[in-house]
């Protein structure tokens, strides 16, 4: 395409020159044989010397002119020429052009010229623009706060990696919430050609919090106005953009608009599309002063080191201050001041055509700004409705946003071929794990999994917690895929203390869980709930590493490791809390075990106490876990025992235990080789034996399995051979690490293994 349109652009340069630049120049002549409004005759009768009218200047002049006539007549021949070989040029000839560079849309400095570029057309796939390097790293400074904002950053991010052929180096100025989340995410998302750094928002309130705020962005939407001094000094130039902002064209072409900068203008800016600062949207409607309509700050380019040799800081805070004294606050945040600063300077200003921030308020001016989905660059859902804002044209602008969100990002790690990038030592670890595994191994993916790095968001939903200050807070932890969601709201009923999640989805599951969560007022009124993504890749699932991800996240000193299909009785949250401190937890190496029952009915009456349990174990409504299908599994419990029992009590490891435990939070983690189904939980429940712990049953403590259909991992354990050899394989060489690390004392665990 960009070849197409290099060879219009010169045919069409080409044939204007042809047509115009002798016209020009024959009225040219035309004009100079006039003298005081006379006709100068240039016959060489009347100039010749004895003519009054002949003077030495004007035989100067029209010798001049002589020569120029030759020289355009020399240019035509060559444009002529030119104009032949690009009319003869095939239309294959163009489509295999592949540039090392490409060229960028034309931008406009004034507004009556955009006015005119609007009228005639946005697409910019012809315009002449300065080229942008193919490796060129492009530089994107973005405000991030909150777990709300952390998402939104990401449908952002994959805009502009969707479309981008530039390595990018994204700064983020975030708080504390933000950098967490978003850190994780970009660690193991793992793009190359990608580079992020984190600015502490926290630390930069001073800055900005003497300024009254009422828009919802709150202090963290004043935060662009000091990105002079937060940024790298010896980084010129940066694109700052808005959380909510999709782009739909690579932003290397916004990016080249910076060559167009002219004299003084160090902010590239486009008009604002409503009539906000026009102060006639309501009585007494008193908006802050503005040029005009004012401009957007939703996308701005910063010229940094002009900004900072002009004195931007002082420069704002001065116009701030002034104008606070009869304004009293802001209404827009930052793009209050940056429009009162460019009001008294608005040389200051290069103003971008208007489809680089194609405004989705009510009652915007953005029909104006694109005739085609070709001329959309930049859209921005700068309305606190979002998606719900009304606009002729909103179905498209919310299917073109909604493609992002569920956009597979894994396929967004694709390689810059040609640029060199920053050593990743983490990437680099990868691969040389990956090299050494042999691919012809019938358990090639089995062992592959383990290694395999899965892009995480935590805290995908808002999360809020304050641990008890007795030190006896204890977190329920679990993992569970799309299919499990509905247990989600009976699990809170039953659990009123923090739950830790993992949830292992594909991005556009991701978006239906909080569409489901949004949607639940159970689940909204738990701000206790931490809701970890994990995405899907590969073919296995890989439940460890999810019990894993949830287990690191918690904030109190103990942890229920459950699973989701498990309701807990009713008051177990507070019953932990009394048997951490009666068994000295915080200071003995102990696993305290919650007994484990089941029901085959899908409505159950659930017990609300121990002696009630007893009558439906005994009346055959309920069994104890899996009694009918791997007895082994819990056992060791010895529920004989249990039904009688009025004090904890202990019970030695066997072969294949798994109950579900509370530990101390720095537990060892859960094996990663152990995917899908099988040998997951009994591995853990080895390691804790292995490192000395002490299993202590709780006498008045259970927990009920509900049915479910089965899961695809242990239809797939029961249907294929090649899968119990390949988790018999495993096994063996799990309990050979073992030996290897833990020495005599993990003989036992071999022996108990040939004898089961």
């Amino acid at each position: 395409m960009l070849g197409i349109c290099r060879g219009r652009r010169k045919f069409l340069a080409a044939s204007l020159t042809v047509l115009f630049v002798p016209a020009i120049t024959w009225i040219y002549l035309f004009a100079g044989s006039f003298e005081d409004g006379k006709p100068v005759s240039l016959s060489p009768l009347e100039s010749q010397p004895h003519s009054p009218r002949y003077t030495a200047s004007s035989q100067r002049e029209r010798e001049s002119l002589e020569v120029r006539m030759r020289e355009v007549e020399e240019e035509n021949r060559v444009l002529r020429k030119q104009l032949s070989l690009a009319q003869s040029r095939s239309p294959s000839h163009h489509h295999g052009n592949h540039s090392k560079t490409y060229s960028m849309e034309e931008g406009t400095g004034d507004s009556e010229s955009l006015r005119a570029g609007i009228v005639a057309g946005n697409s910019s796939e012809c315009g002449q623009q300065p080229a942008v390097e193919k490796c060129e790293t492009i530089h994107v400074a973005i405000v991030c706060a909150g777990y709300n904002a952390s998402r939104d950053v990401v449908t952002l991010v994959k805009s502009v990696l969707f479309h981008r052929r530039n390595p990018l180096h994204f700064h983020l100025i975030a708080d504390a919430i933000a950098k967490q989340i978003l850190a994780t995410l970009f660690q193991t998302w793992m793009v190359p050609a990608v580079r992020i750094d984190f600015y502490d928002a926290d630390e930069l309130k001073s800055e900005v919090s003497w300024i009254p705020n009422k828009h919802y962005s709150g202090i963290y939407g004043l935060m662009k106005l000091v990105l002079t001094k937060t940024l790298p000094s010896n980084l010129e130039r940066v694109i700052v953009l808005d959380t909510d902002i999709t782009f739909a064209t690579d932003i290397a072409e916004l990016w080249a608009v910076f060559h167009k900068f002219k004299g003084q203008q160090v902010l590239g800016l486009v008009e604002n599309q409503s009539d906000w600062y026009l102060g006639n949207l309501w009585k007494n409607h008193r908006p802050w002063p503005a040029l005009g309509r004012g401009y957007n700050t939703g996308v701005i380019l910063l010229l940094l080191d002009k900004l900072r040799k002009m004195k931007w800081e002082q420069m704002w805070r001065l116009t701030a201050e002034r104008e606070l004294m009869s304004m009293l606050s802001t209404s827009l945040a930052d793009q209050d001041i940056f429009n009162a600063v460019i009001k008294q300077n608005p040389f200051l200003v290069y103003q971008l055509p208007c489809f680089w921030n194609v405004q989705l308020s009510d009652h915007t001016r953005s029909e104006q700004c694109y005739r085609d989905v070709s001329d959309l660059k930049v859209i921005h859902w700068n309305s606190p409705k979002k998606l719900r804002v009304k606009n002729k044209h909103v179905e498209f602008f919310r299917n073109l946003y909604l493609t992002f969100l569920e956009y597979d990002g894994n396929l967004l790690r694709r390689e810059l071929f040609g640029c060199p990038s920053e050593a990743d030592v983490n990437s680099e670890n990868l691969q040389k794990q990956l090299s050494e595994l042999d691919e012809d191994d019938l358990c090639y993916e089995f062992r592959r999994e383990r290694f395999t790095v899965h892009r995480t968001h935590l805290y995908f939903l808002h999360y809020e917690y304050e641990p008890a200050s007795d030190n006896t807070d204890v977190t329920l932890v679990a993992q569970l895929s799309m299919d499990r969601l509905q247990m989600l709201e009976a699990i809170c009923k039953h659990w009123e203390g923090p739950i830790s999640l993992a949830l292992y989805l594909s991005d556009a599951e991701a978006q239906q869980f909080l569409r489901y969560a949004q949607g639940s007022e159970v689940l909204m009124s738990r701000h206790n709930v931490g809701y970890h993504i994990v995405y899907k890749e590969g073919q296995f699932y890989p439940v460890n590493l999810l019990r894993n991800v949830a287990m690191k996240h918690i904030s109190t000193p103990y942890m229920f490791l459950s699973d989701i299909d498990f309701l807990p009785m009713y008051g177990l949250y507070e019953y932990l809390r009394k048997s951490v401190i009666q068994l000295d937890l915080a200071n003995t190496k102990k696993a305290l075990i919650v007994p484990a029952f089941e029901t085959l009915r899908y409505r159950l009456s659930f017990p609300k106490s121990k002696a009630e349990l007893l009558s439906m174990l005994d009346m055959g409504t309920l069994f104890t876990f899996r009694y009918h299908v791997w007895t082994k599994g819990h056992a060791p419990t010895n529920f004989a025992k249990w039904r009688t029992a009025t004090t904890p009590y202990r019970v030695e490891w066997e072969a294949d235990f798994e109950p579900y435990v509370v530990v101390r939070k720095d537990c060892p983690e859960y094996d990663r080789r152990f995917v899908g189904f099988g040998w997951n939980k009994v591995a853990h429940i080895m390691e804790l034996d292995a490192q000395e712990y002490e299993f202590t049953v709780l006498p008045n403590a259970y927990m009920i399995h509900m049915p479910h259909a089965p899961s695809f991992d242990i239809t797939k354990f029961r249907s294929n051979k090649q899968y119990r050899i390949c988790l018999k394989t495993l096994k063996e060489e799990f309990q050979q690490d073992m030996s290897r690390h833990y020495g005599f004392a993990a003989l036992k665990y071999l022996t108990a293994e040939n004898n089961s």
